[in-house]
């Protein structure tokens, strides 16, 4: 789904409506604009033809034979008149009006002829015409430039109504970006209420309840730990007492005895009883959200630790490379229990499936990318997409629980860090590799060491 904002939508309806109703604003004051001065400009035609019929009459009587009256600085845009008889004849006209009439019997008013906008005066005593024109593209002209008077301020104000708005806008919504940030940094295990923001009262309810959906999820992962520290105490105890008693049992019997299978049997399901357990709490502790702490610390210093441990304690002929690349030091931020149960299922899965014969190779990449490759039968593109889901195995071959790479994942997806699963491995035609991503880490170089 296309992602929007909200101040978007807002501003662009409000100037959407804004805009359309100064431009239907504009095409009235334009329209109104032409009639006015129009209506202003054929008043001034009218009342220029009504006063030269005054002087129409005198001007007859003392006419020479000139029939042409010259006008000072008479141009293009001067009004153009003339004067007829009562046989349509011409008897006087402006030096700027053409030679033929205007009209031919026209009657009194207004006539648009070609180039000009004509008034007819009423005739005179003397039964003479006065025919007065005003150039067409003189009155375009003041038409134009009356509209464009009226319309180009409005326009001209439109990006000040733009910039107005968005302001306006940001400012009312400043709340919720306030709101939105303190939202979104609860979402890094911090489940603090948030405080008074001063929000207007559409915003209240919101953090009313996100405040009271924190403190039900602060006390359900308390309870969750709670739980799992408990179990933790209550399982191991009794798991380690049968085990100890199945060992001295195995130590009482006769050399040789036919019981000591059984004894053997017992202990193995004991042992991988205990191992299933300890991966159950794990994935209980990690879907607690144990990993949403953000502190910052050396993710290397945890992987040597993880492999000497494992080295030592764990495995019988157990060998792993690591291979840091001149790299010494790695910060993340994270929580240092779940890092380290994150990094140590992922290595106690590549010892358990991996062939007997090849050690596990971890390398830290020199983007601070951590990489895990081991020996083993190329999984089937089906069965890697599933393997990070619970009791998801591989291989059916190998006694695990199917919890270690789910445990990973998890832990991964509170981190915000990427795991990457790939079989085979590149350039062979077996093995299996897994690769961890911490965002906003900080890798330090310094001498190189397997």
């Amino acid at each position: 789904m296309k992602s929007w904002k909200l101040s978007t939508r807002i501003v662009s309806g409000i100037l959407m409506v804004v805009m359309l109703g100064m431009l239907l604003l504009s095409t009235a004051v334009g329209g109104f604009t032409r009639y006015e001065v129009t209506e202003r400009l054929d008043n001034s035609l009218q009342e220029v033809s009504e006063r030269l019929q005054t002087v129409v009459a005198d001007r007859m009587r003392n006419q020479t034979s000139v029939s042409v009256a010259w006008l000072p600085e008479a141009g293009p845009r001067t009004l153009a008149y003339q004067v007829l008889d009562d046989t349509g004849h011409i008897v006087l006209r402006s030096q700027n009006a053409p030679t033929t009439p205007f009209v031919q019997g026209g009657k009194v008013g207004f006539v648009n002829v070609a180039q000009f906008r004509v008034y007819v005066a009423a005739p005179s005593a003397d039964h003479y015409h006065v025919l007065v024109g005003e150039p067409t593209f003189h009155r375009q002209e003041a038409v134009r430039r009356a509209i464009m008077i009226s319309i180009v301020p409005m326009l001209l104000f439109m990006p000040v109504i733009w910039l107005l708005v968005r302001l306006i806008v940001h400012r009312a919504l400043r709340p919720m970006d306030r709101l939105h940030d303190e939202m979104r940094a609860r979402g890094s295990g911090n489940l603090r209420p948030i405080l008074s923001l001063n929000l207007p009262d559409e915003l209240l309810p919101i953090q009313r309840s996100v405040n009271t959906l924190m403190e039900r999820l602060e006390t359900a992962l308390s309870t969750e730990r709670a739980f799992a520290a408990s179990a933790a105490h209550e399982l191991r105890n009794p798991l380690g007492a049968l085990m100890a008693q199945v060992q001295m049992l195995g130590r009482m019997l006769p050399a040789g005895s036919e019981l000591d299978e059984r004894v053997e049997l017992i202990a193995s399901r004991t042992r991988r009883l205990a191992r299933t357990v300890e991966k159950l709490l794990q994935l209980s502790r990690a879907s607690s959200g144990i990993a949403f702490r953000r502190d910052r610390f050396d993710l290397l210093a945890v992987i040597h630790v993880l492999v000497d441990d494992l080295s030592c304690n764990v495995y019988d002929d157990v060998h792993i490379i690591l291979k840091t690349n001149g790299i010494s030091k790695i910060f993340v931020y994270g929580d240092m229990d779940a890092t380290g149960i994150l990094i140590r299922n992922l290595l106690e899965n590549a010892l358990l499936h991996r062939n007997i014969a090849t050690p596990v190779v971890v390398t830290i990449l020199p983007d601070g990318c951590i990489d895990i490759t081991n020996d083993c039968a190329a999984l089937s593109p089906e069965t890697l997409a599933r393997l990070t889901n619970p009791f998801v195995r591989g291989s059916h071959t190998v006694h695990g629980s199917g919890l270690g790479l789910a445990i990973a994942s998890n832990i991964a997806k509170q981190m915000d860090a990427t795991l990457s699963l790939r079989s085979p491995l590149a350039g062979t035609t077996r093995g299996f590799g897994i690769s961890i991503r911490f965002p906003d880490l900080e890798t330090h170089t310094g001498e190189q060491g397997d």
